[in-house]
């Protein structure tokens, strides 16, 4: 099935534009801050020990302003990456985290994901950032946080790199991730074989081309029928009309139509950049906080 990009699936996208616009305020890009910490009122940066690393990784909590108003009230939680090159921090400076998390009620976490893909890596014993975030950071949150510890109201998302990561964790801990989301993310590593230190996880391709084709999100949808988990995943996926990888989105997208898939799919213009993410964080977290409002409804059947 071909999705053109056309007039029609632009006017498809204002409309979505509209209906949102007056869910909760708008993100607005920041300025970057000269210093690594982060000074929001209502964040903590924690440094969590990975047992699986054997070294504690930094993240940021960002909690919204009525956590403090009932000691009995929990809370979801959206776990956001950064992507290649990126940092823990890089969300909290560029987005407006804290206004969002108050609206949508939420517990927001930006784990420190470094260049890892955020893969456990075969070659690497320092670089074990699947077990990390789908499973000791969440416990880490889940027992230090007020949060509700279901997989209902858990979500993860992320830009590019981050994007990968973000369905490449879901789509392998299903029973972890309820809902999930890609921002310009790279759906088919086995595309860019000497780029943004992927052969440094995995190995050089040509060596290991099976092992690349394993950790390539393009290449775990087919399991997503057959992983036994009901009601099936919340999935969210958009791209900018002129990014690097609208190819690789759109190739998803047909995969998932093909498979029968429930997902929502958006082509929006724009390019690889912040401009780009903050505005899409928005939709994102309003997928994410319907998809809540149901689990919240299944948690109580």
């Amino acid at each position: 099935m071909k999705i053109p990009l056309s007039i029609k699936q632009l006017v498809l996208t204002l409309g979505i534009l509209l209906m949102t616009a007056a869910a909760c305020p708008r993100t607005t890009a920041q300025p970057t801050a000269s210093s690594d910490a982060v000074t929001a009122a209502m964040a903590d940066t924690v440094e969590v020990m990975s047992q699986a690393m054997g070294r504690n990784i930094k993240s940021v909590v960002i909690f919204p302003a009525q956590y403090h108003d009932s000691v009995q009230q929990t809370y979801p939680v959206i776990y956001l990456l950064h992507g290649a090159e990126g940092q823990y921090n890089d969300w909290p400076r560029r987005a407006n985290l804290d206004s969002l998390a108050t609206c949508y009620g939420v517990i927001i976490v930006c784990p420190d994901g470094q260049d890892s893909w955020y893969l456990d890596s075969p070659v690497d014993p320092a670089m074990q950032f699947e077990t990390f975030v789908s499973k000791e950071l969440v416990a880490y949150i889940d027992s230090h946080y007020r949060t509700r510890a279901s997989r209902y109201m858990r979500a993860i998302t992320g830009l590019s790199m981050g994007g990968h990561g973000a369905l490449f964790l879901a789509f392998r801990h299903p029973d972890v991730f309820w809902s999930c989301g890609s921002m310009s993310g790279c759906m088919d590593i086995t595309q860019f074989p000497d780029r943004w230190h992927i052969k440094d996880r995995l190995g050089d391709y040509e060596s290991n081309k099976q092992r690349w084709r394993e950790h390539a999100v393009c290449n775990l949808v087919g399991q997503l029928p057959d992983n036994g988990l009901t009601p099936a995943q919340n999935i969210i996926i958009d791209n900018g009309l002129n990014d690097i990888f609208i190819k690789n989105n759109i190739a998803l997208h047909e995969q998932l139509v093909q498979l029968g898939i429930n997902h929502d799919f958006t082509v929006r213009p724009g390019r690889h950049n912040w401009k780009y993410w903050v505005n899409s964080l928005d939709y994102h977290l309003l997928f994410f906080n319907k998809a809540f409002a149901r689990g919240a409804t299944l948690m109580e059947q």
